[in-house]
């Protein structure tokens, strides 16, 4: 055995250890901090389809957190006026913008526009002083201050987020920035998503306000008056409530509502209550909030204990209202509302106001931790219980193993001793590929087992172009020694240039994908690296020890086809035609998915997608039924065959994520009680968002097809690239075809599914250009007719076999993988057979077309 034998096999007997080393803390959690620290810092992660969870997109309103600041300044600025004993009137302004003061006379002016200029540098201000009217004083913030508070809200969102989150105490919670104004928070493992997120939604802008004293005012009968006369609906915003009513409430005071419960029947009710615009205190007073029990009924509140300054103006307050109501205002709803029947000094305060005890426990989290700048907007909600995460983990090793079983069996049936090494090598390519997952902290997803499987598929396709080359070498009558070696070097380049091209389409996945795309993106580009390494250096290593110790002195290979002689040039036209019919399809079905008049998924559409597990049987029609009873007309429901679960597709154009599972869940239990249906996963997206996927999604189609040509036209030719870009494009043509036809729904799975395809299709290709440009150039004499139709004939017996294996891994995820990649599966089933007929009737035969090269 010589040394550099020796070394290989000792560098791959250290990256074994090694790997071994870095994978135990995935599996076993109890041990030492260093190995975990420098062995695999990060670890192997389940993604939230697979361990359950919440993955939340919050959108921070920007122009909100400059319209509070203004306001802020403007009652600071108010306060200032009355420490002068100036008393100014604050107006409609018609602009959220501005905000309007008057005076009652111009004594004051130089006054006023002194403080302006000493203490709030931060604003714009303009004094108009006409005769016969009073000073008016608009306020607005300044450009650069503008921009200051929209920089710097999402960050401090995002820092209070965090440290609710902590203090609520889920497990390796991930919080981050996304773009210029979005949140990306993903608990996993997470018992109560309504607590959680209700807690991170909340702002908990809390203010005390005085109750305005209005005897001669029926504040029921005024909006009873409003809501008939059409200028107000109840769910509208308080404010446009008060814009209504703008005439007939009492100057410098708002109609706002009190949230009452009843305690015997725990009933929630909202009454409404007229309170006085000055905010007396606001949370920034508070500096600490713990739950307490007490009162009346034993039940739970909110002690607060305020700051120094917050003692001294809760004092003043109190002693100068005693008699008078005190309201507690947390995010616009009045809390309570308490007679002041004394000073209260001390410093502390209480909220009460029939709390649970989870309600009390959430409100001094966020009390304690501040208020949000701004409101932040959930654009998108994707929630997975524990259950279904589990049964998918199940399916998916199920329907890994299944695939990877007929892979392994069909291999060492058909190459025999070579299909066993080519199966040990998967072995290693699937456990190399868990550990660079746990080494770059990636998440595996559902997805991500379907990349795993595909690229076992395209693992076994470069073996299998090793060793049809080997066939043709033995035929050649060159030695087993001669033949194997031959094998290795003559489909190098094949193997290269076809991973490089599935893996340019797997870093546009990358690069423009979300969520769980990401995860199958990053699961593919690993696999296709360490297929590489596998294939074209682990493999020689075994032959090399065989031959080593004389252990290897025949290679026999089953025959599934033999040696073809067709000519693919005579049948082009038919071939075309057939392509330019699934082509025009596909173009077809293009232009309706952008007029809109498609089966858009949620991903794109924006809505609400429900998956809901019953106990017992359930007929879809009365449940349809149920829904449409209840207000849900444009419902779509999906049973899913033999496991009692059932599928909601609510599309709708929203800009927020509203409430609408919890409006089917309450149907579904009050109208179908004894199935006791319960929600398994939700994904809720926006409409923002769900315009974004659709922008991405194009955009990742496009740069990936553009880095494919280019790649091609610089190892092949500007010809092979443009013929295997519009070989490409009419494969995921096709599928896109099929798909608007049978109305399959269009989702962000299904656009992985056409980009993969995609880099397979491009694969296949690769291998029959790679074999014309090597006929080309050994023999110059032949005509490019000759030359196609002999290269396919050559590469027809590996595309069939390539194409067996592939199907195999494809189809076990169709049938075994679930619900959650049935489509997506069913696509990729699509793309192996389109792939293979463009591969061999579309791509070379186009290349004749450009060359005009004579039979």
């Amino acid at each position: 055995m010589n040394s550099t034998l020796k070394l290989k096999i000792g560098l791959v007997l250290f990256l074994l250890f090694f790997s071994g080393l870095a994978l135990t803390p995935s599996l076993y959690h109890d041990l030492p901090d260093w190995w975990k620290k420098y062995m695999a810092p990060a670890g192997l992660k389940l993604g939230l389809d697979l361990q359950g969870g919440m993955h939340i997109v919050l959108q921070v309103d920007l122009d909100k957190a400059a319209e509070n600041s203004l306001d802020l300044s403007a009652s600071d600025f108010k306060a200032a006026l009355t420490e002068k004993n100036i008393n100014a009137v604050r107006m409609e302004s018609g602009s959220l913008k501005k905000i309007l003061f008057t005076l009652p006379n111009t004594g004051a002016i130089d006054t006023v526009k002194q403080i302006l200029t000493e203490r709030f540098p931060n604003l714009d201000s303009q004094v108009q002083a006409e005769a016969g009217t009073f000073p008016r004083i608009t306020l607005q913030l300044k450009g650069d201050e503008i921009d200051f508070i929209k920089k710097n809200a999402v960050s401090q969102s995002l820092e209070i987020i965090r440290n609710r989150i902590d203090q609520f105490g889920v497990a390796e919670p991930i919080v981050l920035r996304q773009g210029e104004n979005q949140i990306v928070v993903q608990l996993p493992g997470v018992k109560d998503p309504q607590r959680a997120m209700k807690l991170i939604g909340e702002t908990a802008q809390l203010e005390f306000k005085m109750v305005a004293e209005a005897p001669g005012i029926n504040l029921a009968q005024l909006i009873d008056e409003v809501s008939k006369a059409g200028q107000w609906r109840d769910g509208e915003s308080r404010k446009q409530l008060n814009l209504a009513l703008q005439n007939r409430l009492p100057q410098g005071a708002e109609i706002y509502f009190e949230k009452i419960v009843d305690n015997k029947t725990k009933k929630e009710s909202r009454v409404p209550i007229l309170l006085e615009n000055p905010v007396l205190m606001t949370g920034e007073m508070v500096k600490n909030a713990q739950v307490r029990i007490g009162g009346t009924f034993n039940e739970p509140y909110v002690s607060l204990d305020l700051t120094s300054r917050g003692g001294q103006v809760f004092a003043a307050l109190t002693e100068k209202n005693v008699g008078k109501r005190l309201a507690i205002v947390l995010d616009e709803i009045v809390r309570s509302a308490p007679v002041i029947k004394d000073k209260i000094l001390g410093g502390s305060a209480q909220i009460s106001g029939s709390f649970t005890h989870n309600d009390a426990t959430d409100l001094a989290i966020v009390l304690r931790v501040g208020a949000l700048p701004a409101p932040v907007d959930v654009v998108q909600n994707l929630t997975v219980g524990a259950s279904l995460g589990q049964d998918s983990i199940d399916k998916g090793i199920y329907s890994g193993l299944f695939g990877t079983l007929m892979v392994v069996v069909f291999m060492a049936i058909y190459y025999r001793l070579s299909g066993v090494i080519a199966n040990m090598a998967m072995v290693l390519n699937i456990f190399l590929l868990f550990v660079g997952l746990a080494l770059f902290g990636a998440t595996l997803t559902l997805p991500g087992i379907a990349g795993i499987i595909l690229s076992i598929g395209m693992a076994v396709d470069a073996n299998v172009l090793v060793y049809e080359r080997m066939r043709d070498e033995f035929a050649l009558g060159k030695s087993v020694r001669a033949g194997v070696e031959a094998g290795f070097n003559r489909a190098f380049w094949s193997i290269f240039d076809g991973h490089v091209a599935t893996l340019i389409t797997a870093l546009a996945l990358f690069l423009f994908g979300t969520g769980p795309i990401k995860g199958f993106a990053i699961t593919l580009s690993l696999g296709l690296m360490i297929n590489l390494f596998t294939v074209l250096f682990c493999c020689p290593i075994v032959y090399d020890i065989l031959f080593n110790f004389k252990k290897l002195k025949k290679l026999n290979f089953f025959h599934l086809v033999n040696k073809s002689n067709f000519n693919f040039m005579r049948v082009r036209k038919i071939a075309f035609a057939v392509s330019a019919c699934f082509a025009i399809l596909g173009i077809i079905a293009f232009v309706q998915i952008l007029r809109g008049h498609a089966n858009m998924g949620v991903d794109f559409s924006g809505g609400a997608l429900l998956q809901y597990k019953a106990e017992k049987p359930f007929a879809l029609d009365e449940v349809r039924t149920a829904l449409q009873n209840n207000g849900h007309p444009g419902v779509e429901l999906q049973e899913v065959t033999g496991e009692n679960r059932l599928i909601v597709k609510i599309k709708k154009s929203e800009e927020k994520v509203g409430n609408i599972d919890e409006q089917i869940t309450s149907v579904l239990h009050k109208e179908q009680a004894d199935k006791k249906f319960s929600l398994e996963s939700k994904s809720e997206i926006g409409s923002s968002t769900s315009a974004d996927l659709r922008s991405k999604a194009i955009i990742s189609i496009i740069i990936s097809m553009i880095g494919v040509m280019l790649y091609l036209a610089l190892r092949f030719d500007f010809r092979f690239g443009l013929a295997a870009a519009a070989a490409t494009f009419h494969d995921v043509l096709a599928v896109l075809g099929i798909f608007w036809l049978l109305d399959k729904e269009m989702t962000l799975l299904t656009i992985t599914a056409l980009l993969t395809l995609a880099g397979y299709s491009l694969n296949d290709t690769v291998v029959i250009f790679d074999r014309i440009r090597e006929n080309m150039q050994k023999d110059e004499s032949l005509s490019l007719y000759e030359n196609i139709n002999n290269s396919t004939n050559q590469v027809l017996a590996r595309s069939i076999i390539t194409v067996l294996t592939v199907f195999f891994t494809v189809a076990a995820l169709f049938f075994f993988g679930g619900a959650a990649i049935h489509d997506f599966s069913f696509a990729l089933l699509l793309g192996l057979l389109f792939g293979s007929f463009s591969s061999i009737f579309v791509a070379s035969p186009l290349l004749a077309i450009k060359w005009r090269t004579n039979p």
